[in-house]
């Protein structure tokens, strides 16, 4: 399987595809998702999945960058294969946002939620907008955020992954604003950081077996928890849904 450029999407297509992942990855990180989640994408490829990963630059219109992501996913959509969300970070934010209020996927995968003010995420502007006399925050802002979640999204079924060593993840809290309660919402906690996702496997490709260690066996135990959750509660129960 090779990487390929459509677009904003980089796409990564198994020969028989059971699915399309559509991924969106954190801030900075994300206008390389090819290179930045390397590993973990292709571990999702080689369990069946077509990859599709959106590059983007972050900007402070969280609204403006979830249209467009949705836009780009929706150019390639595949009609006949189910979909999954999968974000990281600020990219569980944007699929949050979607417009289309995740009514286009059968389940969401969310990893180190992340809904910060501007100024705790970008610390620099903290320190220069008082200097400066300006108010700067993303739009929506966290509180809205939360808000727009309770009131506008429908029940899906969603998985919510957090990292024990995690000091950014805010998926406790997002998990009292979600619809649908513990009968479509679950959260699971696993070994590593907040940038265990993201890993692009430089060292295993430099060494080969040697560069392989805790990295490598986090990425695959988050691989198979969200191939997991998907056959039992996402693809299975989802797909009855859809056809009931």
């Amino acid at each position: 399987m090779q990487w390929q450029q459509c677009d904003e999407l980089w796409l990564l297509a198994p020969p028989q595809p059971k699915g399309v992942i559509q991924f969106i990855g954190g801030s900075g990180l994300g206008a390389t998702p090819q290179l930045s989640y390397r590993r973990l994408l292709e571990a999702m490829a080689q369990q069946g999945w077509l990859v599709q990963c959106w590059s983007y630059l972050p900007g402070f219109d969280h609204q403006l960058l979830a249209v467009q992501a949705w836009r780009s996913f929706r150019a390639q959509r595949q009609q006949e294969l189910p979909v999954l969300r999968l974000g990281h970070s600020m990219g569980c934010k944007l699929h949050l946002l979607a417009p289309d209020q995740g009514r286009g996927a059968q389940g969401e995968v969310l990893l180190s939620f992340n809904n910060f003010a501007a100024d705790r995420s970008i610390p620099l502007l903290g320190e220069l907008a008082p200097r400066l006399g300006v108010t700067t925050e993303f739009s929506p802002g966290p509180e809205e955020t939360l808000r727009t979640i309770k009131s506008q999204l429908p029940e899906r079924y969603r998985l919510l992954i957090r990292f024990r060593d995690d000091k950014l993840d805010q998926s406790r809290q997002l998990l009292r604003f979600l619809p649908g309660g513990e009968d479509f919402n679950e959260l699971q906690q696993l070994g590593g950081d907040h940038l265990t996702p993201a890993s692009a496997g430089l060292r295993q490709q430099w060494l080969g077996g040697l560069g392989d260690g805790p990295r490598q066996r986090q990425l695959n135990r988050l691989a198979e928890t969200i191939e997991q959750w998907w056959q039992g509660h996402g693809g299975l129960k989802s797909a009855a849904a859809a056809a009931s």
